[in-house]
């Protein structure tokens, strides 16, 4: 386990060499198979979000953590223009951060890894959740109202979660708009079959109302979605 999470790492870490670093300092690289999966459900989850999750805001997300204004840097945000082919190519000044939707992917991983191996009752946690058999009873938490729900895991299901209260930078969340959007949720919970979907779509959902969240879940076939307003008000979508 420990190899493939070192594997992980390696490919998609913005704080050590891997791959992705090399691909944003170079703005082109013949992508690995792993990397070329994340950026084609990336790419999907994009679509499916009319642009909400978008992993081209890295260069923003620098600039405020430098306490930039960031201006610059907006004005090279637009994941459909990146190219996915026998290379990876960047548009002028683009950069990508995966982080919403890696754990997910290292959850994804490790229970294939582990259902090869011949385990039958494993809840795998990497920040998201994958289940082998079960069911698993998690809970529905909030940073700022606490817990609020709980929900039933079984086998072959998934759950992430993504909160803009869980880390500030300046002048905002950590869960930046592509578009200038600001989060309208402050916890939002995804079940799906994969962990990387729900991740990916936990961080989209953030930024959307429940009408477009509602149309992004059918087109993406999610199994729920649980929602937690500002006010600590939850309720399943």
């Amino acid at each position: 386990m420990q190899d493939e999470i070192e594997a992980i790492e390696a490919t998609f870490s913005l704080h050590r060499p891997s791959e992705l670093k090399e691909l944003n300092a170079r703005g082109r690289a013949r992508p690995s198979a792993a990397m070329r999966d994340v950026l084609e459900l990336a790419r999907l989850v994009h679509h499916a979000t009319d642009g909400a999750f978008d992993p081209t805001v890295q260069p923003l997300w620098q600039a405020l953590a430098d306490s930039r204004d960031g201006q610059a840097e907006r004005m090279s945000i637009g994941f459909e223009r990146v190219e996915i082919g026998e290379e990876i190519r960047l548009g002028q000044g683009q950069g990508l951060t995966l982080n919403g939707i890696v754990q997910g992917y290292a959850a994804d991983r490790i229970r294939a890894l582990l259902i090869a191996r011949g385990y039958r009752d494993v809840l795998v946690d990497m920040g998201e959740f994958a289940a082998i058999g079960g069911p698993f009873t998690l809970g529905v938490s909030d940073p700022a109202a606490g817990m609020l729900a709980r929900l039933v895991l079984t086998d072959g299901q998934a759950v992430a979660t993504s909160s803009p209260g869980a880390l500030a930078l300046p002048g905002g969340s950590h869960i930046l708009g592509p578009k200038g959007q600001h989060a309208i949720w402050s916890t939002v919970t995804v079940e799906a079959p994969s962990a990387a979907l729900a991740d990916a779509a936990s961080t989209a959902f953030v930024l959307m109302d429940r009408k477009a969240i509602s149309r992004s879940a059918t087109k993406l076939g999610l199994s729920e979605v649980h929602l937690v307003d500002f006010e600590g008000n939850y309720g399943p979508l």
